[in-house]
């Protein structure tokens, strides 16, 4: 198949979070599939220098002008490859909407321009394909950002040669819309008519999220039981009606990990590499070089736990903090890394300065200390609030560390609870619960320390979730099947 994917960010090109991850893993595996892939992604030149980009970034010598309200906007095409693939990508280079210290805002909150700036992103997409004669299957477009591109291809497809070509957008997190004031249609270039209850409009305010997912062929999101999830009002961020009228074309897929980059038995930002046959004897070498790291005593027989996480009350931050006497009073350590909410990084920092022997905390984002995190920790606290995919739990289960989530969304799907019954299976790879409660989690960590003092249990936990296969090969396969469907919908006029 011919795919176009288009993300709003794409590792190694821009990251704040998952969706990065996702859009350039998809496109890699999708190609090992011996599918042809472009991603198209805007060019964020201070993200580029910040990742050493500049030599893998070429110019096409080739240039587009779309009409956004009353200006015409004129943006350069640059072209790299997804490292090591054959997966051409187009990067949209437009400084005024994306030469900035942030993807999407700073340090005064979300960029006032975000509509325009992912109105002419969206465009940009159909402008480059009709420009350099790509005539896709699919295009696959992603969140908010990319919510436009839908209603583009159904409503004008026709005008850039596109009209056989199917969408998919994929929903990644319900709690970001892409919600702007009413006059905010004039920037899309649509007729006022699609501004309707039914089709783009919210509340009285355009929803881009809504929109793709009024107008795609067919609807994806990022775990099956987040797909569930999204149609009930305690989930749906007010959209769950519209994701119900849509159930029969909404499918979950799990999300895979990228094994080149995380597997313990290659990674090179560890201590010592190992695998499933080695776990007990490396798994050790990197808790000690972790506890050095982070300024800890160093204990081999202290449970370590590590939580890599933006630190909001959406990853159950506030469940920790609500917990963390209790915490303190137990024999173990924990390492924490992430940025997020000020009050929230208060509470964590002043934590580790009441008990340094117990606590560490790293404010910011360091890409080989998540490596190590995840490598040196014995347990993994992933207790979020919603979680519709999640990727730190199954880089867990890949390098042997024991997760204790919450039962929401992808958690649920990829971690299995430790119960006699699991265990008899051999099915149980971690803890979970479900009440979003302090209490409950303290309960859990307690019940987990049980199963940690019985070495042969614990290495068959982590034997199981190691040996499970969390590459991007199966998800690939399923999100195949998805296009094909989203091509016979087209095809047959829906």
């Amino acid at each position: 198949m011919r795919i176009v994917l288009t993300s709003s960010e794409a590792v190694p090109f821009s990251k704040t979070g998952g969706l990065a991850d996702v859009s350039s893993a998809l496109p890699k595996a999708l190609a090992a599939l011996g599918h042809e892939l472009w991603l198209i992604t805007p060019y964020y030149p201070q993200q580029a220098e910040l990742n050493g980009l500049a030599k893998q970034i070429q110019s096409t010598e080739q240039s587009i002008t779309i009409t956004i309200g009353h200006n015409d906007v004129t943006a350069r095409i640059l072209e790299s490859r997804i490292p090591g693939t054959s997966v051409r990508v187009f990067l949209v280079d437009q400084p005024d909407y994306f030469d900035r210290p942030g993807l999407y805002g700073d340090a005064q909150g979300d960029y006032r321009d975000s509509c325009e700036r992912f109105v002419f992103l969206s465009r940009a997409v159909l402008e480059i394909c009709r420009k350099f004669d790509i005539r896709p299957d699919v295009i696959h477009a992603n969140d908010w950002q990319t919510g436009l591109v839908p209603a583009l291809l159904k409503i004008e497809g026709h005008r850039y040669g596109l009209e056989r070509t199917a969408s998919i957008y994929t929903i990644h997190n319900m709690a970001f819309q892409g919600q702007f004031w009413h006059w905010d249609m004039v920037l899309t270039g649509l007729d006022w008519k699609y501004f309707n209850w039914r089709q783009m409009e919210f509340h009285g305010q355009l929803n881009l999220l809504k929109t793709g997912i009024t107008f795609a062929d067919m609807l994806t999101t990022v775990s099956p039981t987040y797909a569930r999830e999204i149609q009930t009002a305690e989930f749906g961020n007010g959209l769950n009606g519209v994701l119900t009228s849509r159930r029969e074309d909404l499918v979950g897929i799990l999300n895979g990990i990228d094994e080149e980059v995380w597997n313990p038995a290659t990674d090179p930002y560890i201590a010592e590499n190992y695998d499933h046959t080695t776990v007990s004897i490396g798994k050790p070498v990197c808790k000690v070089a972790l506890q050095k790291a982070m300024g800890l005593p160093v204990h081999m027989n202290v449970p370590l736990f590590g939580m890599i996480s933006r630190i909001t009350s959406q990853k159950g931050l506030d469940l920790i903090l609500g917990c963390s006497r209790d915490l303190a009073d137990l024999n173990v350590q924990c390492v924490f890394l992430g940025t997020g909410d000020p009050v929230l990084e208060k509470g964590l920092m002043a934590l580790a300065k009441e008990h340094p022997e117990k606590f560490a905390v790293k404010i910011g984002y360091d890409e080989a200390l998540s490596h190590q995190i995840e490598a040196g920790s014995d347990i993994f606290l992933m207790p979020s609030q919603f979680e519709p995919c999640g990727l730190n739990q199954m880089y867990s289960l890949a390098y042997g560390t024991v997760p204790i989530v919450r039962a929401v969304g992808g958690l649920a799907d990829s971690v299995i609870d430790v119960t006699e019954a699991n265990l008899g299976k051999g099915t149980a790879n971690g803890f979970s619960f479900y009440e979003y409660k302090s209490e409950v989690l303290f309960r859990q960590i307690c019940r987990t320390l049980g199963y940690f003092l019985d070495k042969t249990t614990w290495l068959k936990l982590q034997k199981t979730g190691m040996t499970r296969d969390w590459s991007w090969k199966r998800s690939a396969q399923e999100y195949l099947n998805a296009y094909q469907q989203a091509c016979l919908k087209r095809s047959h006029g829906h």
